[in-house]
Formats: structure tokens, sequence, C-alpha cells
């Protein structure tokens, strides 16, 4: 690197989740200023160009090209050029493409600058009506059955407010197996944040599961936040029955239920036990 002759700075530059009006008046000029902005998705980020005027040039860095464009970018940087770092909606790295970008600019000792911004997790959970003071975000949980659940069995103690990034498709089943995992717990699923049909359902899992499971689709991306563990966090009367009985299926005996269910629940087995028989003895 020429010493002298200054480096240029990476901007990490957050974006709107989807309402334009949510742009920065410094993540406007910052990305006027810069000489190059590596975006997620260039066609998707010149809609956001094009609404204020921004005429900078753009290149693509995306989760498939990110190492090989960070050393294209990584000489911009050393010989002077500043750099913009945007993903299509949010901001960058959480969740989205950057971090090997970031990584190696920092290995190189070149200067980088957040320019906050958006953030689904944090608007969302500003929100959701659980508690702010410690919280943990999950990201998006494994796509399949076995390793999301070993993936929850893991959070299963965390006393912080969990918050889980997921796919329309898939979050019903997060939600079951949440519920299976974790207990019936109290918690806020958020879609389509700051966009048209923006939506927030507070109420224990078992309840969203309901709602959502009488829509004939589910539409845009969900962020789930589940209440932390604790005494407050454990189920009432009517949450442990509803859970008994959508678990009537599996075959399994009343004590291999109830240790199940104490378990994920944070409850004493014996209670467990009792409502096990109860119920059973009340259905036909």
């Amino acid at each position: 690197m020429d010493t002298n002759h200054p480096p240029g700075t990476l901007y990490i530059v957050a974006t709107p989740l989807g309402n334009l009006e949510d742009m920065t008046f410094r993540a406007v000029r910052i990305l006027q200023e810069v000489d190059l902005i590596a975006a997620e998705d260039t066609r998707y980020s010149k809609r956001l160009l094009n609404h204020y005027g921004i005429e900078t040039g753009m290149i693509s860095c995306h989760e498939h090209n990110e190492d090989q464009k960070a050393l294209q970018l990584i000489e911009a940087l050393k010989a002077g050029k500043n750099i913009a770092l945007i993903s299509d909606a949010g901001t960058p790295l959480i969740s989205d493409p950057g971090y090997s970008l970031v990584k190696a600019v920092a290995a190189q000792n070149l200067p980088i600058i957040p320019v906050p911004g958006c953030n689904a997790a944090i608007a969302g959970l500003s929100v959701a009506g659980l508690p702010t003071d410690s919280f943990l975000f999950c990201g998006f949980p494994p796509k399949k059955q076995q390793k999301r659940g070993q993936f929850l069995e893991a959070l299963r103690s965390e006393k912080a407010t969990l918050i889980f990034y997921e796919s329309p498709k898939r979050i019903c089943a997060l939600i079951q197996q949440a519920i299976s995992t974790l207990g019936d717990r109290n918690a806020c699923l958020a879609r389509e944040i700051t966009k048209l049909h923006e939506e927030y359902i507070r109420s224990p899992l078992s309840e969203i599961l309901s709602s959502l499971e009488l829509r004939v689709q589910v539409k845009g991306e969900c962020v789930l936040f589940v209440q932390g563990a604790g005494p407050s966090s454990q189920m009432t009367v009517e949450q442990l029955e509803r859970l008994i009985l959508s678990k009537q299926n599996e075959n399994k005996s009343t004590a291999d239920l109830a240790r199940e269910i104490s378990e994920a629940g944070h409850l004493p087995k014996k209670q467990v036990y009792d409502a096990i028989l109860k119920l059973r003895n009340t259905i036909p």
C-alpha cells in the first residue's frame, strides 16, 4: 500500500427493509460520495439508487462471489477508493452477505465504518412486547427437521428473548418444533416489517400457529420472537392442555410424553403426568 496515499474506507450501509422512506440522510450522502457500491443484487439495488438519484457505479458482491470480489475491492481500497457495501434490505452481514469481505478488509487494517439504519431483528423486537433487556439473535434455523430440533434444544435454557429469521414456507414447521422443544411460550411473529402488508401477531406460539394454519398461504419474510426460559415463560394450564392434545397421535407412553413436555415446558413432571391422565380420561 502506498504510504503517501491514504487508503479508502469501506462503509457498511444499512438500507430500507421495504419502505424507501426509511433511508437515512447520511446513507444517501455516503452512497452518492463513494467511488463504488458493492451490492448483493445490483438489479434490486438499482431501484433504491434511482429513487434517490444516486448515480454511483455498482459491482455485485454476494455469497457466491464474495471471496473473489474481496480481493478486487481490497485493491481498490488500497488505491484510495471509498466503497459502500449494501445488501438487498437491512444491515449487511446480519443474515446477509458481507462477513468474508469485512473479515478480509479488517485483516489488512483498512478503515471500516458502519452507517447504521434498518435491521429487521431490532425493529421487530422494539414492538414485540417481549423482554428487551437481553436477547439472542439466532438467524435462520437449519432447514432439516432433525438439525432444527438440535438447534432449538441447545436454546431451551436460554433466558434471553430469542430472535429467528424464517421463510414463509417453513415458519409453521419452525413454530411447531419450537412448541415441542421450548414449550408453548409467549411470542410475536413479525411479518413484512415496514411493508404494505405489515403484521404482528403477539400470543403464545400455539395461537400463532393456529392463526397461520388457517391461511391458504403465508407470505412475506418472517421474524419470530420467542420469550426466553424462566418462570415467566412457563405454560398456563390451558396451554399445557393444548400441547398435550396436539401430541395425542404420537403413540408415546404417558411417562415418556410427560417427561418430554415437562422438560420442554419447564414444568414438574407430576403436574404434566396428571394433566395427561385427566385429558385421556375425558376424551371419548
